[in-house]
């Protein structure tokens, strides 16, 4: 898997991965880490290298103050050592004052230490902070080219907590990975060195020993936790996905009293998160222990070869109390050193997925050199167009249409026919299996996504808007708008009075999908950001659906105003709302069986007039149900109660 070119450019030549609504193929983690460094040492941000550089150097320093404090201790030892038994006042004085010197240069050392690192974090903070922000906004940006197909198939909230848990794993790599493997590295050499310097190799050949024993163990007890710590995650990312699916459809779990079914099933999976925690910690507890006592080992065998050294007169007490100290001065870095180690893997335990999901090879791409879409007339035409979305099943069928400059064409069907499914190709959310769909004698697959999107508006049958303000939600059609220019778009779309009736008025928050409004008023608001964008060619998908018979004839003769002299493609569900439609094309089962105009449909008998009529006839029967009911209940013979229905037994 080649994640490096995902990571430097956002592209890869890989096949894409259609199945996953979370990617479950694991990066390898030198690829990963590799991946990280351009953010490190990031192109065309000097300021942000030189900082690099800088944290380096303090980091440097630091490590070379270190490992002078427990010269300074063995110093000071020395000479109060040898004040034993002086009984010159002068040369006792001068000892003294050595003494106190010595001890004022331990205390500012390790006052030095502690000041340097915090001086490094601070100047690397900027390094790692832009590290994350450039990694999550590419993150984000790719999710925005993944194919439709991806986000239809995913789970939102399991995708959420995957980039939140990516995100502290970032910053945490970088700022351990980089700035204290190489500086712990360092200390030990430079520790060995005094160790050979004061002492003999045997002890270096003991400390080194000790080092590689408890890397070891550190290493192979934190590879067998990250099996626990997938566990951990993929139970977390379960759970999470399961609260979120039953918040986002509360009014479903509420209508059917649900409540502590959806409990149950998010309960399993925080079962099996407990489980994994507490195995989690118990394996911690050993990991622990095992340091400990590899570390107590290798400082105990120093520790006594440096008093043997003492009682044979090779050795003073000051490098008997060095040696400790020096042992306690590597196991502070090195103890940190397993923690680096597990952090860093527990990080990329967090991160593969995220990587792998950078490695998601969008479905429909631009071809190379492709250029932008001009519209010049606004002609559509659909040749030999076939499409499945699953090779075992074909939705249209050698299809093949033309929808005239400045005219209407509507297409009906019964459900399942394909008629959203010509919208979708239109944007080309999906690349059609054979034939060719083009605007102005140009083929939409040659001409960029970005272009085609421009110069078409669409209103959905499923309005979804943004949880923010009415106001925003409309000037999304055309975000560089003017104030006026939205509020011309609600009032040509019915919408503005029944805007400024609300106490907020255009800064209404509609909630999370638009949920505060009802569904006639969510597709207004629809319409007017389509008006507002102005496209050339403009697509209605059951654009009228959620309204009522009222509203629709007024939302009717504004898409009436904003569809002249406008190519219009209408996917009409309602027929009585395109009976005016220049060209009328009717779908079965992914194939065109019948084409005209309203009138000349009726006269036919076929299909299309078949639909007229069963929908007039349900229209009437509601309608006169509906009269019905109303005198029943004026008579006082029907209580409101009584047209409740039933539930199926």
């Amino acid at each position: 898997m080649r994640l490096l070119p995902a990571l430097l450019d956002g592209s890869n030549d890989d096949e894409s991965v259609n199945e996953a609504p979370i990617v479950s193929a694991r990066a390898d983690h030198w690829i990963v880490l590799r991946g990280l460094l351009p953010f490190v040492w990031p192109q065309g941000r000097p300021d942000l290298r030189v900082r690099v550089v800088v944290a380096f150097a303090v980091l440097l320093l630091a490590k070379l103050v270190t490992v002078a404090v427990p010269i300074f201790y063995k110093n000071a030892t020395d000479q109060l050592a040898a004040q034993i038994g002086v009984t010159s006042i002068t040369t006792g004085q001068g000892i003294a004052l050595g003494v106190g010197a010595l001890i004022l240069a331990y205390g500012t050392g390790r006052v030095l230490m502690i000041v340097l690192n915090q001086i490094r974090d601070v100047i690397f903070t900027e390094v790692g902070q832009n590290a994350v922000r450039e990694l999550n906004n590419r993150t984000f940006a790719h999710l925005h080219r993944l194919s439709l197909r991806f986000h239809l198939e995913r789970r939102t909230g399991g995708l959420s907590r995957i980039i939140e848990r990516a995100i502290r794993a970032i910053e945490l790599i970088i700022r351990m990975g980089i700035l204290n493997v190489v500086p712990t590295a360092l200390e030990l050499m430079l520790i060995s060195g005094i160790l050979f310097y004061y002492f003999d190799w045997h002890y270096v050949v003991i400390v080194l020993t000790m080092v590689a024993i408890y890397l070891s163990f550190t290493f192979a007890a934190s590879e067998r936790r990250m099996i626990i710590r997938r566990e951990m995650n993929e139970s977390d990312t379960d759970a999470n996905t399961k609260a979120i699916d039953s918040l986002l459809n509360y009014e479903t779990v509420k209508y059917f009293g649900n409540e502590e079914l959806e409990a149950r099933r998010f309960d399993t999976s925080m079962a099996r998160y407990e489980r994994a925690a507490i195995r989690t910690h118990q394996s911690l507890a050993v990991l622990n222990s095992g340091q400990s006592l590899i570390f107590t080992a290798g400082m105990t065998a120093c520790m006594l070869l440096a008093a043997r050294g003492v009682i044979a007169g090779s050795h003073t007490i000051g490098e008997f109390v060095m040696i400790n100290a020096l042992m306690i001065q590597l196991y502070m870095p090195l103890n940190f050193m397993g923690m680096v180690y597990r952090e860093i893997k527990q990080g990329l335990v967090d991160l593969e997925t995220m990587f792998a999901l950078l490695h998601v090879d969008p479905e429909i791409k631009d071809k190379p050199g492709a250029k932008p879409l001009t519209v010049t007339k606004g002609d559509i035409r659909f040749e030999n167009v076939s499409f499945s979305y699953d090779p075992d099943r074909e939705i249209l069928k050698d299809l093949s249409f033309e929808v005239s400059p400045g005219k209407m064409v509507a297409i009906v069907g019964p459900s399942g026919a394909g008629k959203s499914t010509i919208s979708r190709i239109l944007f080309r959310f999906y690349d059609i299996q054979s034939g060719r769909v083009t605007i102005d004698g140009q083929d939409i697959r040659d001409v960029t996504q970005k272009s085609l999107r421009a110069q078409m508006g669409v209103v959905p049958q499923d309005t979804v808007l943004f949880n923010d303000t009415i106001f925003y939600n409309i000037k999304y059609g055309r975000p560089d708008a003017t104030e006026q220019d939205v509020y011309d778009a609600a009032e040509h779309a019915q919408i503005d009075a029944f805007i400024r009736a609300l106490p907020k008025a255009y800064q209404t928050m509609v909630g999370e999908r638009g949920l505060k409004l009802s569904g006639g008023e969510k597709q207004r608001i629809a319409i007017a950001r389509t008006i507002l964008k102005a496209p050339p060619i403009l697509i209605l998908d059951e654009a009228t659906s959620a309204l009522d018979s009222h509203t629709e004839k007024e939302i009717q003769d504004a898409l009436d105003r904003v569809a002249r002299d406008r190519t219009t493609l209408v996917i009409a569900h309602r027929l009585s709302t395109i009976v005016y439609a220049d060209t009328i094309l009717v779908l079965e089962k992914g194939r065109l069986v019948e084409q005209g105009t309203h009138t000349e449909l009726i006269a036919e008998g076929g299909l299309y007039e078949g639909l007229w009529t069963r929908q007039r006839q349900a229209e009437k029967a509601r309608e006169e149900l509906a009269h019905a009911l109303e005198e029943a209940e004026l008579a006082g013979a029907l209580r409101p109660e009584d047209t409740k229905l039933e539930p199926v037994k």
